[in-house]
């Protein structure tokens, strides 16, 4: 009877050591869902050595289309392009009043602009908020933060014409010929070092 219990005791001991030891392996080889192929990494452009401090989420992909034929409207009504612009470095930032965010970044995109003044580099805000109430707010705004114009996309559709898809605010840098060369999503210091090495960079590009 001894040597019977005895014998149960070493199997259970056994089935369980079994259970925690395949328990552990299938831990460390299942860590929460199935291992994924291997995704492609986007190669990026010599413009990402600006993506630090502020502007560390910069995107700066090394395909670069052309900025899309879409026409927003400028503070007169008259439809505009980007292709209007072509020849100047672009930073293209795309607000609207109900954006905190959009904001809070406008007075230094105001001092970048200022900065810039007398060079090829043209700061464009382009505001999203479609409703005459909305729009007359966005004028006053942006009205305080000169020399900064008005431009405004009354279909609220360019923000996702751009690779943020719909994130605000957005801002876009264009070069000379009007392909984007980098993109930043949410709220941004535009005044400071890292802003004007990297509008440097594209303005020492040949036209």
């Amino acid at each position: 009877m001894g040597g019977s219990k005895t014998a149960i005791i070493v199997v259970a001991a056994i089935v369980l050591v079994g259970a925690i030891g395949g328990g552990a392996a299938w831990l460390y080889a299942n860590p929460g869902s199935p291992a994924k192929a291997s995704e492609p990494v986007a190669t990026k452009s010599a413009l990402a050595r600006f993506a630090v401090g502020p502007l560390a989420r910069l995107e700066t992909p090394a395909d670069t289309p052309v900025a899309p034929d879409y026409v927003f409207k400028s503070r007169d009504g008259a439809d505009v392009r980007f292709a209007d612009f072509r020849g100047k470095v672009v930073v293209v930032n795309l607000w609207a009043m109900w954006c905190a965010p959009c904001r809070t970044e406008m007075p230094t995109l105001a001092t970048l602009s200022e900065a810039y003044k007398d060079s090829d580099m043209v700061v464009l805000p382009i505001n999203v908020d479609n409703t005459p109430d909305a729009l007359a707010d966005a004028t006053s705004f942006i009205d305080v933060h000169e020399p900064l114009p008005l431009y405004n996309d009354p279909k609220f559709q360019l923000p996702f014409e751009f690779p943020g898809k719909g994130k605000m605010p957005q801002t876009i840098l264009l070069d000379r010929q009007g392909r984007i060369r980098a993109t930043f999503a949410g709220e941004a210091d535009w005044a400071g070092a890292e802003a004007r090495a990297l509008v440097d960079a594209l303005l020492a590009e040949p036209a």
